[in-house]
């Protein structure tokens, strides 16, 4: 079994968390797993992306063009930036909130929410979006979108753990204060693609 998963977002959201909860899951899973990242211009909400390869055979961290079978969007704008990585067909589940560039801020370019989201639904097979920021918030902090996403993503079927492992490593990787927020918003992510 192989599963390249594609994770992009801005700087300051856990998209490297995200990934490294994933990894870990796949490694207490007993699966072989490679990761990596591009981090640019991270600490100034600038694009992040990274990529979780499990199983095998594995050839490198990183993964071709068009190969990846999962896109997990934590921003709009940036899951259609990542979408080259995704295969034909491929599945995205991604945060349908906005964060707003500064250029979009100062009038000098524009961010069209629904174009970015009717071309992610005309170029993937299957298309999940959601506002993981207003669950996130429902979960108690907004900074748990990630793993509101984590859990949406846990539904999935054929991962190589479950969503219990997941999970787990979830709370094996947050500070233990923020351990109950984080369960919920995992539970709240579930909910929005109808697990329990």
């Amino acid at each position: 079994m192989s599963l390249d998963i594609v994770i992009a977002g801005v700087g300051g959201q856990g998209t490297v968390l995200a990934s490294r909860i994933i990894a870990s899951a796949a490694m207490r899973a007993g699966e072989k797993v490679f990761t990596s990242e591009t981090i640019g211009m991270a600490q100034r909400e600038g694009s992040v992306v990274s990529q979780v390869r499990i199983g095998e055979p594995l050839y490198g961290p990183q993964i071709p063009d068009g190969k990846a079978e999962i896109l997990l969007g934590l921003e709009l704008a940036e899951a259609v930036r990542a979408l080259p990585k995704l295969k034909p067909g491929g599945m995205a589940i991604v945060n349908s909130a906005c964060l707003i560039p500064p250029s979009v801020a100062r009038g000098e370019s524009v961010y069209d929410r629904e174009a970015l989201q009717n071309y992610l639904r005309e170029k993937t097979g299957i298309c999940y979006l959601f506002d993981a920021f207003d669950l996130a918030r429902e979960a108690g902090n907004v900074k748990s979108a990630n793993v509101v996403m984590l859990g949406a993503f846990s539904c999935l079927p054929g991962l190589p753990f479950t969503a219990e492992q997941l999970l787990a490593a979830v709370l094996a990787a947050v500070p233990p204060q923020t351990g109950a927020v984080n369960e919920k918003a995992f539970a709240l992510g579930r909910q929005v693609m109808g697990g329990k």
